[in-house]
């Protein structure tokens, strides 16, 4: 049986300017700002919470992290000080070794801009280098096509489409869009990684 060599757990990480730290109750003030930067709840595509409704979110979150196949986090520029937005581990499957990164979304202003590569670096390289996750998935909405492009732009590969698979905010059913990365290609997927964000500094 096939199992991550360190069990996921609550943890910190940071590169450059950048902290991915544990999501808790003490978040939901600053989440409901980020949110509010775009009033990105408006988008029928995205797991951002309502007004008001940031507490709630951080619970279920929490609720996922207790039954042991979620690991939030939030997202903040050391910079500023300032929380930029969210971003998780869920459907953690131990006897595979697999875990897909998802819920995430930033502050409007932060959107297009090198921070979305530089947490998912982070993240690709916590779940292989310490995890040892075997895969790591993401799945987005079928017309999410901007979140499909910054998959696409890591390196993912595209794995299909599951139809009729959930519900979104609105109501409607989606189609959900399949992606992943394997540890055989963690290498090659890191070093195009490195190489966006350094070119981003040039």
């Amino acid at each position: 049986m096939t199992t991550f060599t360190t069990p996921p757990s609550p943890c910190t990480l940071e590169f450059g300017s950048i902290r991915l730290e544990p999501l808790g109750p003490e978040h939901a003030p600053a989440l409901e700002a980020a949110a509010a930067d775009g009033e990105l709840w408006r988008l029928r595509v995205t797991s951002v919470p309502d007004p008001g409704a940031a507490a709630s979110y951080i619970q279920t979150a929490l609720q996922g992290l207790t039954a042991g196949h979620m690991l939030p986090f939030a997202v903040r520029d050391l910079t500023s000080n300032e929380i930029l937005g969210s971003t998780r581990y869920h459907d953690i499957i131990p006897d595979v070794a697999r875990l897909e990164i998802g819920y995430t979304w930033y502050a409007k202003r932060y959107q297009r801009t090198h921070l979305n590569t530089t947490c998912k670096l982070m993240l690709m390289t916590h779940a292989f280098e310490t995890l040892g996750a075997k895969t790591v998935g993401w799945r987005t909405d079928n017309f999410n096509w901007t979140s499909q492009r910054a998959i696409e732009r890591l390196g993912a590969k595209r794995d299909g489409v599951i139809r009729g698979n959930a519900l979104r905010r609105d109501g409607t059913v989606r189609d959900t869009v399949m992606y992943s990365v394997t540890a055989g290609e963690w290498p090659e997927i890191k070093a195009h990684l490195h190489h966006l964000l350094n070119r981003h500094a040039r």
